[in-house]
């Protein structure tokens, strides 16, 4: 139920908006998973009928569908959940073509759509069953989403603190079915009451003049356009120390491996699938004689794992897209992290800033101005 405050018109919204009230629910849970060429982006910003027109709208988004996440109530109803004790939010789940749009780039649309500084509601809806939430599938979605609000909150874009908050998704129910494509079923009720909630208002004043603004620099590259080979191919394709590094998790010798006292601008990618890694803006001295870096480009591409070998219990580190064994990851690095990525030279591949275009890394020259 939309509780819209309407000065001009309060009867004729109630009129509008009481014809389905007492419909009953067919709530469902979600599956936790999409076909291979599709992802799944489940968000909550407020209204769901906005959400979902909104994002049903964008580019490599193929469905949204309204329903509800984050309580503990089992195929909750829209009343149950409109009375605030369920615990559960309206929320959108997006199914997308990661081929064509990734999901950050979902994100940086999440962003523009909602008021992320509000912590009792979404614009004329209050309650907390209006709050904003991104609730991640999995721990890559997870890391991007946290970069991704970080980066929201150091862009000063907006004046007070972001509170949405970041949740493991543990299941969605599809909402009633007269809330789906309630914006193509009702077209002039949907305009009705989305004029009068003040949402288009708001986002046109804070995001005038900054349409292209980017919270943070999209995966533009699918994981199709960084294919790995077979075994024969790799072999063939990579040197025997390559090969040793990357496939059997063998480490190279310090001081005489390709990188480790390498100066120059650019950024270093996966031998083996090209996957950008790291940066040279994050690279120090560190004294061990292999490459090392404070963090990596992006949090999502690194998959960290415990490591026993030696007697010892390290991290490991590897590639998310090639499983490329790269290094290990300690704690006795320098500000502002306090990390030390340990990696292997024979793992990387240096793109040089002068080669970011060329190769299609055009997104990385910022780091370098």
């Amino acid at each position: 139920m939309k509780y819209v405050l309407v000065i001009a018109a309060p009867l004729l919204l109630v009129a509008l908006l009481a014809q389905n009230w007492s419909t009953s629910a067919t709530s469902t849970e979600a599956e936790g998973s999409a076909p291979e060429d599709k992802a799944i982006a489940t968000l909550a910003g407020g209204c769901f009928w906005c959400v979902e027109a909104d994002f049903e709208k964008v580019a490599g988004v193929t469905k949204a569908i309204s329903g509800y996440a984050g309580g503990e109530e089992r195929n909750p109803t829209y009343p149950q959940v409109s009375s605030g004790s369920t615990g559960h939010v309206e929320a959108v789940q997006v199914t997308f073509d990661p081929r064509l749009i990734s999901y950050a780039q979902i994100l940086n649309v999440f962003w523009k759509h909602v008021d992320p500084t509000d912590d009792e509601g979404q614009f004329v809806d209050r309650g907390r069953h209006y709050r904003t939430a991104i609730f991640y599938h999995d721990e890559s979605q997870r890391q991007i989403a946290e970069e991704s609000r970080q980066a929201l909150a150091s862009s000063a874009i907006f004046d007070q603190p972001i509170v949405t908050e970041i949740r493991p998704l543990k299941e969605f129910y599809e909402a009633e079915e007269y809330h789906q494509d309630y914006y193509k079923n009702h077209p002039i009720r949907y305009r009705f009451y989305r004029y009068n909630s003040g949402r288009d208002q708001f986002l046109e004043k804070v995001w005038k003049d900054k349409e292209d603004f980017q919270v943070i620099e999209a995966r533009l590259k699918s994981e199709t356009e960084y294919r790995t080979s077979d075994e024969a191919t790799l072999k063939a394709r990579l040197t025997q120390l390559q090969y040793q590094v990357t496939q059997e998790d063998a480490t190279e010798s310090p001081f005489r491996n390709e990188y480790w006292d390498n100066k120059a601008e650019g950024i270093y990618v996966d031998v083996v699938s090209g996957e950008p890694l790291f940066s040279s803006t994050d690279k120090f001295v560190s004294g061990t004689g292999w490459p090392s870096f404070t963090k990596p480009l992006h949090p999502h591409s690194i998959v960290e794992k415990e490591d026993r070998s030696f007697f010892s219990v390290r991290t490991e580190v590897r590639s998310e897209l090639a499983d490329s064994h790269l290094g290990h990851l300690f704690t006795d690095g320098p500000a502002p992290t306090g990390l030390r990525y340990c990696i292997n030279s024979a793992a990387l591949r240096f793109v040089a800033k002068a080669r970011l275009e060329e190769e299609g890394h055009e997104e990385y020259l910022s780091l370098f101005k």
